[in-house]
């Protein structure tokens, strides 16, 4: 059994960590670089900076709060939010960044993937998607974007899913399992997997999209969205995680990740030290 990883998340606006609920009412919660170092001490894995702005914004990720958040960590660091070309995931890289995500970008244009694992290598492009539940519009749902490949759209008796974009202010008919799957085959090493009717709530992640996207792909997936303890993390875990991703848990210094792993290591679950 690999170790799975505990990740915390800051999302970032202006230079500051927010904290909201599905992208909205967002709070502040805090200096990136100084909250980096901190969680790095209690143990975390790695480090997400999401850029929560700079795609509505139509910018690029702030390189200077990457620069600064690089100075004081050692450990791993995925940064995201506005990536859409070759380019501009080669600054993020030259900032300091170990891997770049992609989302909106990516559903607009799937190749990115493929210029990305190319130029990086599939191990430095994570795939980030953003899913939303909507009520089952019939049997014929629709493809998935054109990718050089066409695929129906997955779902269930009860309900499918549909990818949202632009943080959440857009939604595309596009079934965030079947898009999983193309993405992983156009380049993506990883998918981080975030629902986006948990995020912020603390209700737990959507273990059923988080099943239907770990069953459907062979690279590890990140669980997000709607983490507010300890049992939770083991739940999706459980579920297939190869990590879980939270922000409020840490940010409102509830429990530290030292905490979390301690917890989950007397529950069998392997961490890393």
């Amino acid at each position: 059994m690999l170790s799975v990883r505990i990740i915390p998340c800051l999302d970032i606006d202006a230079g500051r960590i927010v904290k909201g609920v599905r992208f909205a009412d967002l709070r502040d919660a805090g200096s990136p670089a100084e909250r980096a170092e901190l969680y790095a001490a209690q143990g975390a894995d790695e480090i997400v900076i999401l850029d929560v702005s700079a795609t509505p914004e139509g910018r690029r990720t702030a390189l200077d709060t990457v620069r600064r958040v690089r100075r004081r960590l050692a450990i791993p660091l995925t940064v995201g939010g506005g990536v859409g070309s070759v380019a501009a995931a080669a600054d993020l890289i030259e900032a300091g960044a170990d891997k770049v995500a992609v989302n909106s970008a990516a559903v607009r244009r799937p190749e990115l993937l493929i210029e990305l694992a190319e130029a990086f290598g599939r191990q430095c492009t994570v795939l980030a998607v953003d899913a939303a539940r909507r009520p089952r519009p019939g049997p014929d749902a629709g493809t998935v974007p054109d990718s050089g490949r066409s695929e129906p759209v997955a779902g269930n008796s009860e309900a499918v899913w549909e990818v949202v974009i632009e943080s959440g202010t857009e939604r595309r008919h596009l079934d965030p399992v079947s898009w999983c799957r193309i993405g992983t085959d156009l380049g993506a090493g990883e998918i981080l997997l975030t629902s986006w009717d948990r995020d912020g709530t603390r209700h737990g992640y959507d273990l059923e999209l988080l099943a239907a996207v770990t069953g459907a792909v062979g690279v590890p997936v990140i669980a997000s969205g709607g983490a507010a303890g300890p049992e939770h993390l083991l739940a999706a875990l459980e579920t297939g995680a190869a990590a879980v991703l939270a922000a409020s848990i840490f940010h409102d210094d509830e429990l530290t990740v030292a905490d979390l792993k301690a917890w989950l290591a007397d529950r069998g679950v392997r961490v890393r030290p």
